[in-house]
Protein backbone atom coordinates (compact mmCIF):
# COMPACT_ATOMS: atom_id res chain seq x y z
CA UNK A 1 0.00 0.00 0.00
CA UNK A 2 1.32 3.41 -0.98
CA UNK A 3 1.27 5.93 1.86
CA UNK A 4 1.61 9.63 1.11
CA UNK A 5 3.27 11.78 3.76
CA UNK A 6 2.45 15.43 4.30
CA UNK A 7 4.49 17.87 6.34
CA UNK A 8 1.73 19.55 8.38
CA UNK A 9 -1.93 19.38 9.30
CA UNK A 10 -3.63 22.16 11.27
CA UNK A 11 -7.16 21.13 12.24
CA UNK A 12 -10.22 22.37 14.15
CA UNK A 13 -9.61 26.05 13.36
CA UNK A 14 -12.39 28.58 13.92
CA UNK A 15 -11.29 30.96 11.13
CA UNK A 16 -8.81 30.92 8.26
CA UNK A 17 -7.90 34.14 6.46
CA UNK A 18 -7.22 32.77 2.98
CA UNK A 19 -7.06 36.33 1.50
CA UNK A 20 -7.47 35.55 -2.23
CA UNK A 21 -10.38 34.06 -4.15
CA UNK A 22 -8.85 33.67 -7.61
CA UNK A 23 -5.06 33.64 -7.23
CA UNK A 24 -4.88 37.44 -7.39
CA UNK A 25 -1.38 38.89 -7.13
CA UNK A 26 -2.68 41.95 -5.29
CA UNK A 27 -6.04 43.20 -4.02
CA UNK A 28 -7.20 46.72 -4.85
CA UNK A 29 -10.19 48.92 -4.13
CA UNK A 30 -13.18 47.06 -2.69
CA UNK A 31 -11.26 43.79 -3.01
CA UNK A 32 -8.73 44.99 -0.42
CA UNK A 33 -11.63 45.60 1.96
CA UNK A 34 -13.07 42.12 1.43
CA UNK A 35 -10.42 39.37 1.63
CA UNK A 36 -11.61 35.78 1.75
CA UNK A 37 -12.14 34.67 5.36
CA UNK A 38 -13.43 31.14 6.01
CA UNK A 39 -15.41 30.33 9.18
CA UNK A 40 -16.14 27.04 10.88
CA UNK A 41 -19.67 25.69 10.35
CA UNK A 42 -21.16 24.87 13.72
CA UNK A 43 -18.73 22.36 15.22
CA UNK A 44 -17.13 21.65 11.84
CA UNK A 45 -13.75 23.36 12.04
CA UNK A 46 -11.27 24.20 9.31
CA UNK A 47 -8.10 22.37 8.30
CA UNK A 48 -4.92 23.44 6.50
CA UNK A 49 -2.58 20.92 4.86
CA UNK A 50 1.03 21.62 3.84
CA UNK A 51 2.78 19.14 1.55
CA UNK A 52 6.34 17.82 1.74
CA UNK A 53 7.54 20.59 -0.57
CA UNK A 54 6.59 23.05 2.15
CA UNK A 55 3.69 24.49 0.16
CA UNK A 56 -0.02 24.70 0.91
CA UNK A 57 -1.90 21.70 -0.41
CA UNK A 58 -5.45 22.46 0.71
CA UNK A 59 -7.83 24.29 3.00
CA UNK A 60 -10.90 22.24 3.89
CA UNK A 61 -13.32 21.40 6.68
CA UNK A 62 -12.76 18.68 9.27
CA UNK A 63 -15.70 16.76 7.76
CA UNK A 64 -13.90 16.65 4.39
CA UNK A 65 -10.47 15.68 5.69
CA UNK A 66 -10.76 11.87 5.70
CA UNK A 67 -12.24 11.87 2.21
CA UNK A 68 -9.52 14.08 0.80
CA UNK A 69 -6.73 12.50 2.84
CA UNK A 70 -7.75 8.88 3.68
CA UNK A 71 -6.09 7.82 6.95
CA UNK A 72 -5.04 4.48 5.43
CA UNK A 73 -3.13 6.25 2.68
CA UNK A 74 -1.93 9.49 4.29
CA UNK A 75 0.27 10.43 7.23
CA UNK A 76 1.05 13.87 8.64
CA UNK A 77 4.47 14.52 10.11
CA UNK A 78 3.09 17.22 12.39
CA UNK A 79 -0.44 17.95 13.58
CA UNK A 80 -1.55 21.12 15.36
CA UNK A 81 -4.91 21.32 17.11
CA UNK A 82 -6.40 24.71 16.23
CA UNK A 83 -9.43 24.45 18.51
CA UNK A 84 -10.64 27.96 19.48
CA UNK A 85 -7.88 29.41 17.33
CA UNK A 86 -7.67 31.26 14.03
CA UNK A 87 -5.07 31.38 11.29
CA UNK A 88 -3.72 34.01 8.89
CA UNK A 89 -0.90 33.96 6.33
CA UNK A 90 2.60 34.72 7.57
CA UNK A 91 3.04 38.48 7.77
CA UNK A 92 5.11 40.38 5.21
CA UNK A 93 7.04 43.52 6.17
CA UNK A 94 7.34 45.67 3.04
CA UNK A 95 9.99 48.15 4.23
CA UNK A 96 12.90 47.65 6.66
CA UNK A 97 16.41 49.01 7.28
CA UNK A 98 17.78 46.22 9.51
CA UNK A 99 21.58 46.23 8.94
CA UNK A 100 23.43 48.70 11.15
CA UNK A 101 25.05 49.20 14.53
CA UNK A 102 25.04 52.09 16.99
CA UNK A 103 22.22 54.13 18.48
CA UNK A 104 20.56 57.54 18.04
CA UNK A 105 18.86 58.02 21.39
CA UNK A 106 20.04 61.63 21.72
CA UNK A 107 18.43 62.50 18.38
CA UNK A 108 15.16 60.99 19.55
CA UNK A 109 15.31 63.18 22.65
CA UNK A 110 15.95 66.22 20.44
CA UNK A 111 12.97 65.41 18.22
CA UNK A 112 10.79 65.17 21.32
CA UNK A 113 11.85 68.76 22.02
CA UNK A 114 10.84 69.88 18.54
CA UNK A 115 13.92 69.33 16.37
CA UNK A 116 13.22 68.13 12.82
CA UNK A 117 14.68 64.95 11.34
CA UNK A 118 15.92 66.80 8.24
CA UNK A 119 17.68 69.45 10.33
CA UNK A 120 19.55 66.74 12.24
CA UNK A 121 20.52 65.10 8.94
CA UNK A 122 21.77 68.42 7.56
CA UNK A 123 24.14 68.68 10.54
CA UNK A 124 25.86 65.47 9.43
CA UNK A 125 24.09 63.33 12.00
CA UNK A 126 21.06 61.05 11.59
CA UNK A 127 21.73 58.63 8.75
CA UNK A 128 25.35 59.84 8.59
CA UNK A 129 26.00 58.83 12.21
CA UNK A 130 24.72 55.33 11.50
CA UNK A 131 26.76 55.18 8.29
CA UNK A 132 29.98 55.84 10.17
CA UNK A 133 29.24 53.25 12.86
CA UNK A 134 28.23 50.67 10.26
CA UNK A 135 31.31 51.28 8.13
CA UNK A 136 33.49 50.63 11.19
CA UNK A 137 31.69 47.38 12.08
CA UNK A 138 32.79 43.96 10.88
CA UNK A 139 30.52 41.61 8.93
CA UNK A 140 30.19 39.42 12.00
CA UNK A 141 29.16 42.35 14.19
CA UNK A 142 26.51 43.39 11.68
CA UNK A 143 25.30 39.81 11.32
CA UNK A 144 24.93 39.38 15.08
CA UNK A 145 22.81 42.54 15.31
CA UNK A 146 20.75 41.56 12.27
CA UNK A 147 19.97 38.06 13.55
CA UNK A 148 18.66 39.45 16.84
CA UNK A 149 16.33 41.80 14.93
CA UNK A 150 15.10 39.04 12.65
CA UNK A 151 14.38 36.84 15.68
CA UNK A 152 12.26 39.65 17.15
CA UNK A 153 10.39 40.03 13.86
CA UNK A 154 9.72 36.29 13.79
CA UNK A 155 8.29 36.49 17.34
CA UNK A 156 5.72 38.94 15.96
CA UNK A 157 4.78 36.81 12.97
CA UNK A 158 6.88 38.14 10.08
CA UNK A 159 7.80 35.39 7.62
CA UNK A 160 9.03 37.54 4.71
CA UNK A 161 10.66 40.98 4.82
CA UNK A 162 12.09 43.50 2.41
CA UNK A 163 15.54 44.53 3.76
CA UNK A 164 17.70 47.43 2.58
CA UNK A 165 21.36 48.27 2.65
CA UNK A 166 21.98 52.03 2.73
CA UNK A 167 24.24 52.64 5.74
CA UNK A 168 27.46 52.45 3.74
CA UNK A 169 27.14 54.98 0.91
CA UNK A 170 30.24 53.55 -0.79
CA UNK A 171 30.85 50.42 -2.80
CA UNK A 172 32.70 48.40 -0.16
CA UNK A 173 30.33 49.18 2.70
CA UNK A 174 27.15 48.66 0.67
CA UNK A 175 28.43 45.29 -0.53
CA UNK A 176 29.31 44.39 3.05
CA UNK A 177 25.69 44.93 4.10
CA UNK A 178 24.32 42.93 1.18
CA UNK A 179 26.70 40.08 2.00
CA UNK A 180 25.52 40.14 5.62
CA UNK A 181 21.93 39.88 4.40
CA UNK A 182 22.90 36.93 2.22
CA UNK A 183 24.54 35.17 5.17
CA UNK A 184 21.45 35.73 7.30
CA UNK A 185 19.20 34.05 4.72
CA UNK A 186 20.68 30.64 5.53
CA UNK A 187 20.94 31.12 9.30
CA UNK A 188 17.30 31.78 10.20
CA UNK A 189 13.87 31.02 8.71
CA UNK A 190 12.50 34.44 7.62
CA UNK A 191 12.66 34.94 3.84
CA UNK A 192 14.49 38.13 2.85
CA UNK A 193 14.11 40.23 -0.29
CA UNK A 194 17.33 42.25 -0.48
CA UNK A 195 17.35 45.86 -1.67
CA UNK A 196 20.38 47.87 -2.79
CA UNK A 197 19.88 51.31 -1.24
CA UNK A 198 23.14 53.09 -1.94
CA UNK A 199 21.09 56.21 -2.67
CA UNK A 200 19.97 56.67 0.95
CA UNK A 201 21.77 59.96 1.58
CA UNK A 202 24.61 61.97 0.04
CA UNK A 203 27.93 61.47 1.86
CA UNK A 204 29.43 64.45 3.64
CA UNK A 205 31.75 66.34 1.32
CA UNK A 206 30.26 65.00 -1.91
CA UNK A 207 27.71 66.67 -4.17
CA UNK A 208 24.64 65.01 -5.63
CA UNK A 209 25.86 64.81 -9.23
CA UNK A 210 29.16 63.19 -8.31
CA UNK A 211 27.54 60.71 -5.95
CA UNK A 212 24.88 59.70 -8.49
CA UNK A 213 27.67 58.93 -10.94
CA UNK A 214 29.41 56.87 -8.24
CA UNK A 215 26.24 54.89 -7.54
CA UNK A 216 25.58 54.15 -11.21
CA UNK A 217 29.12 53.53 -12.42
CA UNK A 218 30.74 51.93 -9.37
CA UNK A 219 28.26 50.71 -6.76
CA UNK A 220 25.65 49.23 -9.08
CA UNK A 221 28.36 47.70 -11.25
CA UNK A 222 29.89 46.01 -8.19
CA UNK A 223 26.49 44.79 -7.03
CA UNK A 224 25.76 43.31 -10.45
CA UNK A 225 29.18 41.62 -10.51
CA UNK A 226 28.56 40.08 -7.06
CA UNK A 227 25.14 38.86 -8.19
CA UNK A 228 26.59 37.32 -11.34
CA UNK A 229 29.25 35.52 -9.28
CA UNK A 230 26.61 34.09 -6.94
CA UNK A 231 27.94 35.98 -3.91
CA UNK A 232 24.67 37.80 -3.24
CA UNK A 233 21.07 37.81 -4.43
CA UNK A 234 19.47 41.25 -4.71
CA UNK A 235 15.92 41.92 -5.87
CA UNK A 236 15.34 45.67 -5.65
CA UNK A 237 16.89 49.11 -6.03
CA UNK A 238 15.83 52.01 -3.80
CA UNK A 239 16.44 55.79 -3.91
CA UNK A 240 15.42 58.39 -1.32
CA UNK A 241 13.68 60.92 -3.57
CA UNK A 242 13.52 64.03 -1.39
CA UNK A 243 14.54 67.70 -1.39
CA UNK A 244 18.11 67.92 -0.12
CA UNK A 245 18.75 64.25 -0.93
CA UNK A 246 18.03 62.94 -4.43
CA UNK A 247 16.12 64.97 -7.01
CA UNK A 248 13.51 63.46 -9.29
CA UNK A 249 16.08 63.51 -12.11
CA UNK A 250 18.71 61.71 -10.04
CA UNK A 251 16.11 59.24 -8.82
CA UNK A 252 15.07 58.52 -12.41
CA UNK A 253 18.68 57.89 -13.44
CA UNK A 254 19.50 55.56 -10.53
CA UNK A 255 16.26 53.60 -10.77
CA UNK A 256 16.67 52.98 -14.49
CA UNK A 257 20.31 52.00 -13.99
CA UNK A 258 19.19 49.50 -11.38
CA UNK A 259 16.47 48.23 -13.68
CA UNK A 260 19.01 47.71 -16.46
CA UNK A 261 20.89 45.53 -13.99
CA UNK A 262 17.83 43.39 -13.34
CA UNK A 263 16.52 45.04 -10.16
CA UNK A 264 12.92 45.95 -9.39
CA UNK A 265 12.35 49.65 -8.76
CA UNK A 266 11.01 50.24 -5.23
CA UNK A 267 11.80 53.62 -3.70
CA UNK A 268 11.15 56.31 -1.05
CA UNK A 269 9.06 59.21 -2.32
CA UNK A 270 6.89 62.22 -1.43
CA UNK A 271 7.92 62.03 2.23
CA UNK A 272 8.53 65.56 3.55
CA UNK A 273 8.15 67.41 0.24
CA UNK A 274 5.90 66.91 -2.81
CA UNK A 275 8.43 65.56 -5.32
CA UNK A 276 6.08 64.05 -7.91
CA UNK A 277 7.60 60.70 -6.93
CA UNK A 278 4.30 58.90 -7.53
CA UNK A 279 4.11 60.29 -11.07
CA UNK A 280 7.74 59.31 -11.57
CA UNK A 281 6.95 55.78 -10.44
CA UNK A 282 4.37 55.40 -13.20
CA UNK A 283 6.74 56.87 -15.79
CA UNK A 284 9.60 54.46 -15.03
CA UNK A 285 7.41 51.44 -14.32
CA UNK A 286 8.34 51.11 -10.64
CA UNK A 287 6.97 48.22 -8.60
CA UNK A 288 6.37 50.26 -5.43
CA UNK A 289 6.83 53.60 -3.66
CA UNK A 290 7.12 53.93 0.12
CA UNK A 291 5.97 56.74 2.43
CA UNK A 292 3.79 59.02 0.23
CA UNK A 293 2.86 61.42 3.03
CA UNK A 294 2.95 64.28 0.50
CA UNK A 295 1.51 62.53 -2.55
CA UNK A 296 -0.75 64.62 -4.79
CA UNK A 297 -4.12 63.71 -6.28
CA UNK A 298 -2.48 63.39 -9.71
CA UNK A 299 0.15 61.15 -8.13
CA UNK A 300 -2.55 58.86 -6.74
CA UNK A 301 -4.11 58.57 -10.19
CA UNK A 302 -0.70 57.88 -11.73
CA UNK A 303 -0.03 55.03 -9.29
CA UNK A 304 -3.42 53.55 -10.08
CA UNK A 305 -2.77 53.65 -13.83
CA UNK A 306 0.69 52.16 -13.38
CA UNK A 307 -0.34 49.44 -10.89
CA UNK A 308 2.31 50.78 -8.51
CA UNK A 309 2.03 49.49 -4.94
CA UNK A 310 1.87 52.11 -2.18
CA UNK A 311 3.90 50.96 0.85
CA UNK A 312 2.62 53.03 3.78
CA UNK A 313 4.58 53.41 7.01
CA UNK A 314 2.33 54.50 9.88
CA UNK A 315 5.23 54.15 12.34
CA UNK A 316 7.06 56.96 10.52
CA UNK A 317 4.02 59.22 10.72
CA UNK A 318 3.88 58.40 14.44
CA UNK A 319 7.58 58.94 15.27
CA UNK A 320 8.22 61.99 13.07
CA UNK A 321 4.76 63.61 13.44
CA UNK A 322 4.30 63.68 9.67
CA UNK A 323 1.11 64.14 7.71
CA UNK A 324 -0.73 60.82 7.44
CA UNK A 325 -0.39 59.25 3.98
CA UNK A 326 -3.83 59.21 2.33
CA UNK A 327 -4.66 55.52 2.69
CA UNK A 328 -8.38 55.94 2.07
CA UNK A 329 -7.87 57.97 -1.11
CA UNK A 330 -5.34 55.43 -2.39
CA UNK A 331 -7.72 52.52 -1.76
CA UNK A 332 -10.65 54.38 -3.35
CA UNK A 333 -8.45 55.05 -6.41
CA UNK A 334 -7.72 51.29 -6.68
CA UNK A 335 -4.07 51.54 -5.69
CA UNK A 336 -2.79 48.43 -3.90
CA UNK A 337 -1.88 49.55 -0.38
CA UNK A 338 0.82 47.65 1.51
CA UNK A 339 2.37 48.23 4.94
CA UNK A 340 5.89 48.19 6.32
CA UNK A 341 7.45 48.72 9.73
CA UNK A 342 10.24 51.06 8.55
CA UNK A 343 12.42 49.33 11.15
CA UNK A 344 15.59 51.45 11.39
CA UNK A 345 17.80 53.26 13.93
CA UNK A 346 15.03 55.86 14.04
CA UNK A 347 12.14 53.40 14.47
CA UNK A 348 12.79 50.33 16.61
CA UNK A 349 9.66 48.48 15.60
CA UNK A 350 9.76 44.75 14.86
CA UNK A 351 6.01 44.09 15.08
CA UNK A 352 3.80 44.07 12.01
CA UNK A 353 0.67 43.54 14.19
CA UNK A 354 1.51 46.86 15.84
CA UNK A 355 1.95 48.44 12.39
CA UNK A 356 -1.46 47.07 11.42
CA UNK A 357 -3.03 48.61 14.52
CA UNK A 358 -1.44 51.99 13.75
CA UNK A 359 -2.64 51.77 10.14
CA UNK A 360 -6.20 51.41 11.43
CA UNK A 361 -5.99 54.17 14.04
CA UNK A 362 -3.69 56.69 12.29
CA UNK A 363 -4.43 56.07 8.59
CA UNK A 364 -8.12 55.17 8.76
CA UNK A 365 -7.75 51.66 7.35
CA UNK A 366 -10.06 48.83 8.34
CA UNK A 367 -8.71 45.70 10.00
CA UNK A 368 -9.33 43.66 6.84
CA UNK A 369 -7.54 46.26 4.72
CA UNK A 370 -4.55 46.24 7.05
CA UNK A 371 -4.47 42.42 6.93
CA UNK A 372 -4.29 42.44 3.13
CA UNK A 373 -1.71 45.24 3.28
CA UNK A 374 0.51 43.15 5.59
CA UNK A 375 0.24 39.93 3.60
CA UNK A 376 -0.60 39.78 -0.10
CA UNK A 377 -0.05 43.43 -1.02
CA UNK A 378 3.21 43.70 0.92
CA UNK A 379 4.39 40.59 -0.93
CA UNK A 380 3.28 42.20 -4.21
CA UNK A 381 5.40 45.29 -3.45
CA UNK A 382 8.52 43.08 -3.74
CA UNK A 383 7.22 40.83 -6.54
CA UNK A 384 6.72 37.85 -4.20
CA UNK A 385 2.93 37.51 -4.14
CA UNK A 386 2.95 34.53 -6.49
CA UNK A 387 4.44 32.50 -3.61
CA UNK A 388 3.68 34.52 -0.46
CA UNK A 389 0.87 36.44 1.18
CA UNK A 390 -2.14 34.11 1.06
CA UNK A 391 -3.11 30.57 2.05
CA UNK A 392 -3.52 29.07 -1.42
CA UNK A 393 -2.49 25.80 -3.01
CA UNK A 394 1.05 26.03 -4.35
CA UNK A 395 2.18 28.95 -2.19
CA UNK A 396 4.73 28.61 0.59
CA UNK A 397 3.21 27.14 3.74
CA UNK A 398 3.76 30.23 5.87
CA UNK A 399 1.14 30.92 8.52
CA UNK A 400 0.43 32.25 11.98
CA UNK A 401 -1.90 30.58 14.48
CA UNK A 402 -3.63 33.01 16.84
CA UNK A 403 -4.86 32.21 20.34
CA UNK A 404 -8.34 33.45 19.57
CA UNK A 405 -11.28 32.25 17.53
CA UNK A 406 -11.20 35.64 15.73
CA UNK A 407 -8.08 36.73 13.85
CA UNK A 408 -8.88 40.42 14.45
CA UNK A 409 -7.58 40.12 18.01
CA UNK A 410 -4.06 40.31 16.57
CA UNK A 411 -4.81 43.95 15.69
CA UNK A 412 -7.37 44.75 18.37
CA UNK A 413 -5.14 43.77 21.29
CA UNK A 414 -2.70 46.66 20.94
CA UNK A 415 0.89 45.54 21.57
CA UNK A 416 -0.08 42.01 22.66
CA UNK A 417 0.92 40.02 19.57
CA UNK A 418 3.52 37.88 21.28
CA UNK A 419 0.93 36.57 23.74
CA UNK A 420 -1.58 35.96 20.96
CA UNK A 421 0.65 34.18 18.45
CA UNK A 422 0.85 30.53 19.48
CA UNK A 423 2.68 29.22 16.39
CA UNK A 424 4.62 30.59 13.44
CA UNK A 425 5.02 28.17 10.54
CA UNK A 426 7.36 28.73 7.58
CA UNK A 427 7.40 26.28 4.69
CA UNK A 428 5.33 23.88 6.76
CA UNK A 429 7.91 23.83 9.56
CA UNK A 430 6.96 25.07 13.03
CA UNK A 431 9.63 27.71 13.71
CA UNK A 432 7.96 29.23 16.76
CA UNK A 433 5.74 27.41 19.24
CA UNK A 434 4.50 28.87 22.50
CA UNK A 435 2.31 25.92 23.39
CA UNK A 436 3.78 22.53 22.49
CA UNK A 437 0.78 20.68 23.90
CA UNK A 438 -0.99 21.23 20.59
CA UNK A 439 1.69 19.65 18.42
CA UNK A 440 1.77 15.92 17.64
CA UNK A 441 4.55 14.37 15.60
CA UNK A 442 3.67 11.13 13.84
Amino acid sequence: MNVNSYKLLVKNLSQVAVICRNNELMLIGDEQSDPLILYKKGEDGLCIVVNNSGKFDNVCYNSELNTLYPPDHVTFQCVIDGTNRSCIPGLVDGHTHPIWVGERIDEFAEMLEGRKWKDILAEGRGIHATVQATKNASEDELLEALLKRLAAMLESGSTLIEAKSGYGLDTQSELKQLIVLERAKSLQPIAISSTFHGAHAIPTGMNEKTFVEDIINKQLAAVKDAIDKGIISVDNVDVYCEKGLFSAKSTWEILLAGHRNGLNMNFHGDVFTPMRAAELAEEVGARAVSHLEEISHTGIQAMSRGSVVAVLLPSTKYILSLRAPPARELIYARVAVALGSDFSPNIHLHSMPLVMHMACVLLGMTMKESLVASTLNAAASINKSHLHGSIETGKYGNLIIIESSRWEHLIYQFGNSQSLISHVVIGGEVVLCRNGNHIKTE
